[in-house]
């Protein structure tokens, strides 16, 4: 079992109004790793429309009993086809790597065989694709207010409503996402 790098790992990272970047808006974002090489994250809030960690199982031939009806998120839009398990760290198989002292990230067949069994980690969610930054490139988004960086609860990743994250992440932080605006002020 490996270790991710530290900066912003293990938090929550959201998108603030105005973003500039359409794929991003709204979004709750996983941090995995961030270090001086770059980062990488996993969207959590972005179901992909009409597919399910079951239709995943079928299409892979991984035999499941329970219907597996939970969505597939679109964990961001590099590698779109890469799959990822970000899950509790109760499992620890094949591959799995530690993030920080939160969660595990998983991206072999191993973990969806164990899901299907029904012996796989207790707390768990399934994304294609992921969020990528260069070295030195999401500070520079930071800087220009386009991320909001809070810890964010295990309950609100894995228990609230997907489309209730982004602001239950905010109330989390004590922020009114309601109150937040792409419009600057004057003082």
């Amino acid at each position: 079992m490996d270790t991710a790098p530290t900066w912003f790992t293990g938090q929550l990272l959201l998108a603030l109004p105005g973003i500039g970047d359409p794929r991003f808006e709204h979004s709750v974002i996983a941090m995995i790793s961030h270090d001086e090489e770059g980062a990488m994250g996993i969207g959590v809030a972005d179901p992909i429309g009409g597919m399910t960690v079951g239709a995943v199982l079928d299409q892979l031939e991984i035999a499941h009993e329970d219907p597996l009806d939970a969505p597939v998120f679109l964990g961001g839009p590099v590698e779109p086809s890469r799959g990822f398990v970000l899950h509790s760290r109760d499992w620890g198989g094949e591959g799995a790597v530690q993030v920080s002292d939160r969660w595990m990230i998983s991206s072999s067949h191993d973990i969806l065989r164990a899901i299907a069994r029904g012996s796989g980690p207790a707390r768990w969610l399934v994304a294609l694709g992921y969020a990528g930054w260069s070295s030195g490139q999401l500070e520079d988004e930071m800087v220009r207010h386009g991320w909001h960086v809070t810890p964010g609860s295990d309950a609100l990743l894995f228990d609230t409503p997907p489309d209730r994250r982004w602001q239950a992440a905010f109330a989390e932080a004590g922020v009114d996402a309601r109150l937040l605006t792409t419009e600057g002020g004057e003082a």
